[in-house]
């Protein structure tokens, strides 16, 4: 089997995905009924944490375990790469010991450069540029609430950010549009993340109008990690971007509501809307576990069907 990586959400094609949405809901189904799935024996999974994480590695590590694999976890405050080790002999060295690595750090380049000399499979568990792996639990999730995606409208609101990045990536591939509302000076870069065109995102200087009929509403904190720099300057420039009640209103009466966590009530979002109705936050959160375990296994074992 070819080696492949998963580090942006174009790494994968559309029947790739649809591939993986189809063993996601298989191995939720089974792990609902207790059934023991065990496909990776075996096989072991170093996770590589820049970053500190409560769902990233609580999904990888319950996935594998789930698998019947191993798990390992690895700071980079307590390795050989925080002392300075080369991203490049890293790789060389971790990648002969186990089977995959999921890495979770700041610059995209780092993760970039350990794939491109890693012999297994690396996927990306969040980097400063892209959140694939979120993507696709917030993508099955949608699915999973309403069918499809495909000819949605997805309004992101504030930070333009790894989330919002990575959704303008997943608009070109399941053929959704994205509507953007940030601050001055938070705009979309296309050419940076790579957009074939602009056909599939809108900009709104309005977040009122960016949520105007729209199937899915989401949002993400102002300040991400490596920004607490900026919080009092980010707070006022996105003083207007909290996704409140009012707001939620204008968006289709079936609209959803997601956040890929931790929330900040009152800031990003209204307590009203991530913990009211049209929230599917906690089924998105549980849905990284299970496309996770998906990945995993099609980055090992290739397409493998159940009936």
């Amino acid at each position: 089997m070819q080696l492949k990586h998963f580090l942006q959400v174009t790494d994968l094609s559309r029947e790739e995905y649809e591939h993986l949405f189809e063993r996601t809901r298989w191995m939720k189904h089974a792990f609902k009924q207790y059934q023991q799935y065990w496909p990776l024996v075996d096989r072991t999974l170093a996770m590589i944490f820049d970053k500190n994480s409560t769902r990233t590695r609580l999904s990888f590590e319950a996935g594998m375990n789930q698998l019947g694999g191993t798990a390992i976890y690895l700071s980079t405050r307590d390795t050989q790469l925080g002392r300075g080790e080369p991203v490049e002999d890293a790789a060389r060295v971790i990648s002969r010991m186990v089977d995959l690595i999921m890495i979770r750090t700041h610059e995209h380049d780092i993760l970039q450069r350990f794939a491109r000399h890693s012999r297994v499979p690396v996927i990306n568990g969040l980097t400063d540029e892209y959140h694939p792996c979120q993507i696709m639990g917030d993508i099955f999730t949608y699915i999973e609430h309403r069918e499809n995606i495909a000819g949605k409208k997805v309004a992101w609101i504030g930070d333009v950010n790894n989330m919002c990045n990575s959704w303008l990536q997943a608009a070109e591939i399941f053929d959704f549009k994205v509507h953007v509302s940030a601050p001055p000076g938070y705009e979309v870069n296309a050419e940076r993340i790579g957009l074939v065109s602009t056909k599939n995102f809108e900009l709104f200087s309005s977040p009122h109008d960016a949520v105007k009929n729209v199937d899915l509403v989401t949002t993400d904190v102002w300040i991400s990690m490596g920004f607490e720099a900026e919080a009092e300057q980010r707070k006022a420039d996105f003083a207007d971007f909290c996704v409140d009640a009012e707001m939620m209103a204008l968006a289709d009466k079936d609209a959803v509501f997601m956040h890929c966590l931790p929330a900040h009530r009152g800031e990003e979002v209204a307590a009203e809307v991530i913990d009211g109705s049209q929230s599917v936050v906690w089924e998105e959160a549980e849905n990284r576990l299970h496309t996770q375990k998906a990945l995993m296994e099609y980055l090992l074992l290739g397409k493998i069907r159940h009936s």
